[in-house]
């Protein structure tokens, strides 16, 4: 089931080997134009681009195939597709009945009866993620121009960390310039050992994981619904569809845990321009599974990359007996510093979704 949301619905499609990989989108508003420049500014951000990724080199030249007419969106489903151009899949044949250790090669295997496409892995694989930027760069169009901005940074990058956001403070301004950053961090002095952290890993045929923090500006007090759609519900959702998401934690999280209420109290107080705020913001901006109106702030662990070059234990499927791999292949030392922008976009789509609940769709235009 490759299919989300309640108001602005995403079918994805498409493996990481195949011939493409697509995405409907239904909901959407006839009369819309596309910013098709930002579109393709998205798509950069997340593309490989140096020895910190993968050598695999996707352009992500997408095709709209129907939902358009004369440079507008028609009000039918959107479709686009990307080809996959750069594929080497000679590099899994010795993997077809040897599942990797940390991938979904095995729950696929039983899942299937062998049948799926274990190529680059499948649909599991984190080439799918180009499609969040496709529906992320829309979504975004739309709520920046309402005044809701969304913004993330690597916070930690194995063991590196960043400054976190001001819970209480943080900028549309902020948000806007860490958006711009192709490695986007608060500390500028933080960047050189993360990206030494990388390298490191590579050198030693390993991978290593991080943590993104995420903050939303100008979401209007109220949106999002209790229980089933709250935001923590639809974000939480989406961003564990990402591949190599292991935990969320919105405001203070699990430090909650071994706090007393005493000190976590969000205290109400009327700002100069007389709207009410927290004077602090523990919950992160949510409620109830409502928005307060301060910037609501969250947490997205990503593992380290599966796919290492050191020799690993598995089994084989066929011979029923237990074996040693070194996977080989094009893979990322760490998709941290990719992933943020998968985040950004994820987010980005949950949010309109939400707002979605409670006008209509022509108030996208």
């Amino acid at each position: 089931m490759n299919t989300f949301g309640q108001h602005l619905k995403i079918t994805f499609s498409g493996t990481s080997h195949g011939p493409e990989i697509g995405i409907v989108i239904e909901g959407l508003p006839a009369g819309l134009a596309l910013d098709e420049d930002l579109i393709r500014a998205e798509l950069t951000k997340r593309r490989p681009k140096n020895e910190l990724s993968t050598p695999r080199r996707e352009p992500d030249r997408y095709e709209i195939r129907s939902g358009m007419k004369a440079g507008l969106t028609n009000g039918e489903p959107l479709f686009f597709a990307i080809p996959n151009e750069d594929v080497r899949s000679g590099d899994y044949d010795a993997l077809a009945f040897l599942p990797r250790p940390g991938h979904a090669d095995y729950p696929a295997y039983v899942k299937t009866h062998g049948a799926y496409d274990s190529r680059g892995g499948g649909m599991y694989s984190g080439r799918l993620t180009a499609l969040y930027m496709i529906i992320g760069a829309i979504a975004r169009q739309i709520l920046n121009r309402k005044g809701i901005v969304i913004g993330s940074h690597i916070l930690a990058l194995g063991s590196v960390s960043d400054r976190g956001f001001d819970p209480v403070a943080v900028s549309a301004d902020q948000l806007r310039l860490l958006e711009s950053i192709a490695f986007p961090v608060i500390d500028p002095d933080v960047e050189t050992p993360m990206k030494a952290a990388i390298l490191a890993a590579k050198a030693d045929r390993d991978s290593v994981g991080g943590i993104i923090e995420t903050a939303i500006v100008g979401l209007p007090t109220g949106v999002g619904e209790p229980l089933f759609h709250s935001i923590e519900s639809q974000l939480a959702a989406l961003l564990f569809s990402v591949p190599a998401v292991k935990g969320i934690e919105f405001g203070d999280g699990f430090s909650f845990g071994s706090r007393h209420g005493s000190a976590v109290k969000d205290e109400y107080a009327f700002a100069p321009d007389g709207t009410v705020i927290t004077l602090a913001n523990h919950n992160g901006g949510i409620v109830g599974g409502m928005a307060t109106g301060m910037p609501v702030i969250l947490r997205t662990v990503i593992k380290p990359t599966a796919s290492i070059g050191q020799p690993q234990q598995t089994v084989d499927l066929v011979r029923k007996t237990t074996a040693m791999l070194e996977i080989v292949g094009r893979h990322d030392p760490a998709i941290v510093h990719r992933a943020v922008h998968v985040v950004n976009a994820a987010v980005y789509y949950g949010i309109l979704d939400l707002m979605l609940a409670e006008r209509p769709r022509e108030w996208m235009l």
